[in-house]
């Protein structure tokens, strides 16, 4: 795992990003204190299926309602 600071990490980040494709962890630093790491994307990106949450997800029928007095204040900076 090597150990970067992050002006090295913004001058060489094309060749960091092509090093964590083989496998390797990088470390950011600032002021010599770890504060990042950059390491390979382990998960799988799986397609959209539309439709998977039918029957699963319900709108209130009020959903488009207006909202009651005292919520309306308070969003537009009243008491």
């Amino acid at each position: 795992m090597g150990v970067v600071n992050t002006h090295e990490a913004k001058t060489n980040l094309s060749k960091l990003i092509d090093e964590v494709q083989n496998g390797a962890e990088i470390v950011i630093a600032r002021a010599n204190r770890p504060v990042a790491r950059l390491v390979p994307f382990g998960g799988k990106l799986r397609p959209r299926r539309p439709g998977c949450l039918k029957g699963k997800v319900r709108v209130a029928a009020d959903f488009d309602a207006p909202l009651p007095p005292d919520v309306v204040n308070a969003f537009e900076g009243g008491g």
